[in-house]
């Protein structure tokens, strides 16, 4: 038996030995293949053993190892290539002109075994094993936008990952807010596939399924790709994604803007709100303070009850009630609202008056549960007058005739004030803004005769002339009356008269016309009469414009040459009497000029 084992070794150990002398490629036992790393696309250079051997070999055969099965791909003979028709025939060339071989265009197909022997002087083969790499492209995320339930008991899917041509096939990490998942029964569910692309490129798609809590809701989702280039390991990132987390409400409460202390006037919104998702079905009502009884109010499209301008009866006990219509459960809260309302303000004397020179007391009143401040102000300027609930006008004259302000404000809450107004009438006799004014006017026209008036009680305006007049009221005290006349021959030498009467008395204005120039255009002049010094004036006198006459300009100039040809007419005349005290020089001057 033994015998026969040694026989047998012995055999063995012959025919490896023949088959290394015949040169059969891949059949004796070789080291660890040479590893050669580049990308797709690069070009992969294929060294036939340690740099330093190279130079002995001139004749050298590649060959591309496929399932176990070498086949010849390039061959070299006295430093010349020779491709061998397949399908590396067209991306194979020498490198330097030495038996590194290079292979262009690097493809997934091309990550195998590639190995060289030399065949003058016969070596024993190289192996190189190429390893190629392409990173993928960024990934994709796709969220679930349906949203998941709470409720549910088993994994749902919360987004999809997809990474594209990379190759070898890259590894996939969840993330939830920056931190790693990892599979957990019933709980969370990685599932990946993979797809080969034609290229031999891979596209990953991974999708995350997990069971979430009312805590996701806000929870940030991304995937991670892992992948390795020749100069080390890589990863990209997708971006964070949010998933739609449905749990019923736990809570329902009143909320209310503006937020803070409320006044009559401003906008009021009183809205539901809940902790749930999705919310549940609200409804608003309002305490019925005679009954007690919650009587639903209408709301907007949005849910929102709308107080404006709030009043205080808008004051009262508000509530909401959210309903689940899943489990048909209600929640309801309640929430006091209240309106501060603004003071009914009162003055006394409601219509004050008094004679001029007399004194005069106006005294403003408003009830509120909060404490008050009080002003007076002037109506037609602003100033503020009296700090304080009383205000003393002393010594009344006509200009303290008017309007008077009383604001009260609360304090406590900025912006809710009163005001209430009221006109102090002086009383006296009748003020004319004018007592005279000189106007002029066309003969033949029509024209407009306005005076203004003013007094307490108001007073009534007359002319003495006859025409057609209408009344305007001015303020409170005042009238302004219009008479619409044809300027005749009398009415230019006797002039218009108006009187202002009241029960106290009676004043005039008198009206002086004056003829205007015949050259100037005919047509309606109007003459206004009123209180010309103040700054609110509403009459004004208007005429029509003046042409200018070129025939008076002409007649001014013809009538000097004349008076100038006169004055040399005068003193020659005295010259040649001998009158004119001028010395030879002179006579030879002036006998010169007249020469010439």
């Amino acid at each position: 038996m033994g015998l026969s084992r040694l026989l047998c070794a012995f055999l063995l150990a012959a025919c490896c030995c023949c088959r290394r002398a015949a040169g059969v490629p891949g059949e004796a036992e070789q080291p660890e293949p040479e590893l050669v790393e580049v990308e797709v696309g690069s070009t992969a250079l294929l060294q036939c053993g340690p740099s330093h051997s190279q130079g002995n070999l001139s004749q050298v055969d590649w060959f591309s190892v496929h399932k176990e099965k070498p086949t010849l791909i390039f061959r070299l003979h006295q430093g010349r290539g020779q491709t061998i028709p397949g399908e590396y025939q067209h991306r194979l060339s020498l490198q330097d002109q030495g038996p590194t071989l290079a292979l262009a265009h690097v493809t997934p197909h091309d990550e195998r075994i590639f190995l060289c022997q030399g065949r003058h002087p016969r070596s024993q083969e190289h192996r190189v094993q190429l390893r190629v790499y392409k990173a993928p492209e960024e990934p994709s995320i796709q969220a679930n936008t349906v949203g998941i339930s709470v409720d549910r008991r088993e994994p749902e899917e919360v987004a999809t990952c997809v990474g594209r041509n990379g190759y070898p096939l890259p590894q996939v990490v969840w993330y939830k807010n920056g931190q790693p998942l990892k599979e957990q029964k019933d709980r969370v569910l990685i599932q990946s596939s993979q797809i080969v692309e034609s290229s031999g490129l891979y596209t990953l798609r991974s999708v995350l399924k997990a069971q979430l809590l009312k805590e996701d809701r806000d929870a940030h989702f991304h995937c991670e790709l892992n992948y390795r280039l020749p100069g080390g390991s890589y990863m990209k990132e997708s971006r964070e994604v949010t998933v739609p987390v449905f749990y019923p409400a736990e809570k329902v409460w009143l909320e209310v803007e503006p937020q803070g202390t409320l006044k009559e006037g401003d906008r009021v919104e009183i809205r539901c709100a809940a902790d749930g998702n999705p919310p549940p079905h609200f409804s608003i009502s309002k305490q019925n303070s005679s009954t007690m009884d919650m009587e639903e109010k209408p709301t907007d499209d949005n849910g929102v009850l709308v107080l404006e301008p709030a009043q205080k009866a808008h004051s009262g006990w508000y509530e909401c009630v959210g309903l689940d219509l899943e489990t048909m459960t209600s929640l309801s809260d309640r929430q006091e609202l209240l309106v501060n309302g603004v003071p009914d303000v009162r003055v006394r004397p409601e219509a004050p008056e008094g004679p001029e020179g007399s004194s005069l007391s106006l005294v403003c009143e408003a009830e509120s549960d909060e404490a008050l401040e009080f002003q007076w102000l002037r109506e037609k300027t602003g100033e503020v007058l009296e700090r304080g609930p009383e205000l003393r006008l002393h010594n009344l004259n006509r200009e303290a005739g008017g309007g008077y302000l009383c604001v009260v404000s609360v304090p406590r809450v900025p912006g809710l004030n009163s005001t209430r107004l009221v006109n102090v009438a002086v009383s006296g006799p009748p003020w004319m803004a004018l007592k005279e004014r000189r106007v002029r006017a066309q003969l033949n026209t029509m024209l407009n005769l306005s005076c203004e008036a003013s007094g307490h009680p108001r007073p009534t305006v007359s002319w003495n002339v006859g025409g057609q007049a209408s009344e305007q009221p001015r303020g409170a005290q005042g009238v302004l009356s219009v008479l619409t006349v044809l300027v005749t021959a009398e009415l230019l030498q006797t002039g218009a008269q108006c009187v202002a009467s009241n029960p106290l008395g009676r004043n005039t204005t008198s009206i002086v016309l004056e003829p205007a120039d015949a050259n100037r255009t005919t047509g309606l002049a109007a003459v206004t009469v009123g209180p010309h010094t103040r700054t609110n004036n509403t009459s004004a006198e208007k005429k029509l414009p003046e042409p200018q006459s070129k025939g008076v300009v002409i007649v001014a100039v013809t009538v000097c040459l004349l008076l100038l040809a006169l004055l040399g007419a005068v003193l020659y005349f005295f010259y040649k009497k001998g009158r004119l005290p001028c010395g030879r020089s002179g006579k030879q001057e002036m006998e010169r000029s007249t020469s010439i």
